[in-house]
């Protein structure tokens, strides 16, 4: 690590309170899961839509609402099911008799933090409403643009065990995605205390304690520092030889597109930061693979009938190439 070791070129002192506070209000609520609030704070900081998948019940949707309520800025919730239209998305033209011309309604998707529930109960032609929206942070309706207010971010979540009236994303969906976050159960000590603090407030909702910390003029400040941050030439190397090894691996039909090695270098930055660096490091880059290889991988049908997991593949993938120092 003494390669890195060299002066700090860049203030991160503001980022990392701000890191603190929102980690903070969050934790006022949420018991644990320090890996899922981690990865959306740096979802954050790296202008990147995040994938949340776990079973029902371990506050994936809570955590979703909190972020809104932390991050002073506009939000919309969409339940996705299978009836829903592209027009209930992103809005549609209604007739103003008084003018005698139409008139365009927009839909939820016009916010700043756009929570989708259960994205994946929802049939392919309304996922396709998002694909534009999600890239390019616009949408055309009727030959008109409209350009959505920065900050942007959809955050997604989905049931990975029920299969029943769901369908699967499409891949260049789920590519748009910044990450992918598996939340698991907590632990026996994490869920004694969520059912000790359930009990102290008799069933009162906690998330009216959380407060507002960060402002949308603060968030453009932070993700500027963030792409400021330095990172040598070998580690963008060892960043594209991981994607480049993912399309080449007997274990994988699709690998990942260029668009995941960009989403590898953001989040890293954006992990070095939080962690008050202004430089990567080889750890940043191993820790934050994971959630941006995971959804963006398809194993061939014998892997996946013998049980292994994309995030198996990933672990060897990275285990392969050598680390640079």
């Amino acid at each position: 690590m003494e390669d890195y070791l060299f002066q700090q070129r860049t203030d991160l002192d503001d980022l990392r309170l701000a890191v603190e506070q929102l980690k903070s209000e969050i934790g006022k609520v949420i018991v644990g899961q320090e890996a899922m609030i981690e990865l959306l704070l740096a979802g954050i900081l790296a202008d990147g839509h995040i994938l949340i998948e776990g079973v029902p019940g371990v506050a994936k949707t809570l955590t979703a609402k909190l972020l809104s309520r932390v991050v002073s800025v506009g939000f919309s919730r969409i339940q996705f099911t299978p009836d829903l239209m592209p027009s209930d998305v992103i809005g549609t033209s209604v007739f103003n008799p008084r003018d005698s011309n139409f008139q365009f309604k927009q839909g939820p998707i016009f916010s700043n933090i756009v929570l989708i529930d259960e994205i994946n109960r929802a049939p392919a032609k309304t996922q396709s409403a998002l694909f534009e929206v999600m890239e390019e942070r616009q949408i055309t309706v009727d030959g008109t643009t409209y350009h959505l207010q920065a900050p942007f971010m959809v955050v997604a979540t989905q049931n990975p065990i029920e299969q029943e009236g769901t369908y699967h994303l499409p891949e260049a969906q789920l590519d748009r995605f910044l990450f992918k976050i598996r939340v698991q159960y907590p632990s026996q000590e994490e869920e004694f205390h969520i059912v000790s603090n359930h009990h102290l407030m008799k069933g009162d909702q906690r998330i009216e304690t959380v407060d507002a910390v960060l402002p949308a003029a603060r968030i453009r400040e932070l993700r500027d520092k963030v792409r400021g941050l330095h990172i040598e030439e070998k580690l963008i190397h060892f960043i594209t030889a991981i994607v480049t090894a993912t399309r080449n691996h007997k274990s994988i039909y699709l690998g990942a597109s260029p668009r995941a090695s960009i989403g590898i270098l953001n989040g890293a930055k954006a992990l070095a930061a939080m962690r008050g660096r202004d430089f990567v490091t080889p750890e940043d880059i191993v820790y934050i693979t994971p959630p941006v290889l995971r959804h963006r991988l398809v194993l061939t049908p014998e892997k996946e009938m013998e049980g292994v997991s994309a995030d198996d593949v990933i672990a060897e993938i990275v285990k392969s190439i050598e680390v640079p120092r």
